[in-house]
């Protein structure tokens, strides 16, 4: 047998090379440890790792970890599963579930995690053959961070051995805005887009952007489904919600990433584009044919929708570099009501 130094893993402090198993399990750790060892001499902030457990047993051991990862819990290889272990506070997962058409949180506490439901959590994994999850990790002190893991499990059913490949990436930043933005009421539960109150403060930075001259203009969109009270009466309530749910994760789709979209109420969205009028009207009409060409369908019932769109830029204000956020608002959604009032399906982008 090669030497662990031919390897590439000289370093190495797992189990399984130096065990008695199968040689379908040894190669195929062997060749995932040269991956991961190719991968992290990319630099990368993404950490790589390899973890190994016996289906009926509870403990877990790592076959390799990206040198941050042991930095982080200030621990070796050998120790860094009981390490990481202790160190959970807990793990979220994130589902989109089709009943309520929006994506649901679960918290599963550290003693659920390792005591109470281990067994579960493991078949499940290991009958999905991946992992995707958040973990919420103490450093020590008051210091937390997020890691988000996401592997590929396999099983070997000769040596009753699990390895679980994946990456682990700190999104400590991306979870402390979820929470605050939960808690200051930024997000429409619904439709998972930032709420109307937001809406002021985005034009009021890109106003502030438009005086330094770091954007040439920008537009807003006020976005509203066309008959939506005949959705509601038509084919019930919870279909108005499906209805609401869906569209916005299309327009989020649609979207630039340096785009902004949010529910302004009721069946009213609005959106904040970078760029001219031209830019914006030709985001807006791709947005409405794209929903005119969509399948909505609710419990097997299919239901028509399109909408209206009213466009104004800031340099279409009487003084571009000095207006209220509530000008720009009233000018768009005028415009809205002008797209309506001509027939609906439309996008209107100047005074008619």
């Amino acid at each position: 047998m090669e030497s662990k130094m031919q390897m590439g893993v000289e370093n190495y402090q797992g189990k399984i090379l130096s065990g008695q198993y199968s040689e379908r399990l040894i190669n195929r750790v062997r060749e995932q440890i040269d991956m991961l060892l190719a991968f992290e001499r990319t630099a990368t902030q993404i950490i790589p790792y390899m973890c190994a457990w016996q289906s009926d047993k509870k403990v877990i051991w790592y076959e390799h970890a990206g040198q941050q990862f042991c930095e982080l819990l200030q621990c070796d290889l050998s120790t860094l599963a009981e390490r990481f272990r202790a160190a959970i506070i807990d793990q979220r997962v994130y589902r989109y579930t089709k009943r309520k058409h929006k994506v649901e949180e679960k918290i599963i506490t550290r003693d659920e995690l390792f005591q109470k439901s281990w067994k579960g959590l493991r078949e499940e994994v290991e009958k999905s053959g991946e992992v995707d999850a958040v973990y919420q990790v103490s450093l020590g002190g008051d210091e937390t961070i997020w890691l988000k893991d996401q592997a590929i499990i396999e099983s070997f059913e000769k040596d009753d051995i699990c390895i679980s490949v994946g990456f682990l990436s700190n999104v400590t930043k991306e979870m402390e805005l979820k929470d605050l933005f939960e808690k200051i009421g930024y997000i429409d539960e619904l439709t998972r887009l930032p709420k109307r109150h937001i809406l002021d403060r985005i034009i009021e930075v890109n106003m502030s952007n438009l005086q330094r001259r770091n954007i040439d203009d920008f537009v807003l969109m006020m976005i509203d489904v066309d008959h939506f009270k005949k959705v509601n009466d038509t084919y019930g309530h919870l279909a108005g919600d499906y209805v609401l749910s869906h569209l916005a994760e299309m327009m989020t789709s649609t979207k630039r990433k340096h785009d902004e979209i949010g529910r302004y109420g009721g069946e009213e969205f609005y959106g904040v584009t970078l760029g001219t009028i031209s830019l914006g009207l030709k985001f807006a009409e791709r947005l409405r044919k794209k929903v005119a060409k969509a399948s909505f369908v609710y419990e097997g019932q299919k239901i028509p929708i399109t909408i209206s769109i009213g466009l104004a830029s800031a340099t279409q204000m009487a003084d571009p570099d000095s207006f209220a956020a509530d000008e720009l608002i009233f000018m768009a959604d005028k415009r809205l009501y002008a797209a309506k009032e001509s027939g609906r399906n439309r996008v209107v982008c100047d005074d008619l």
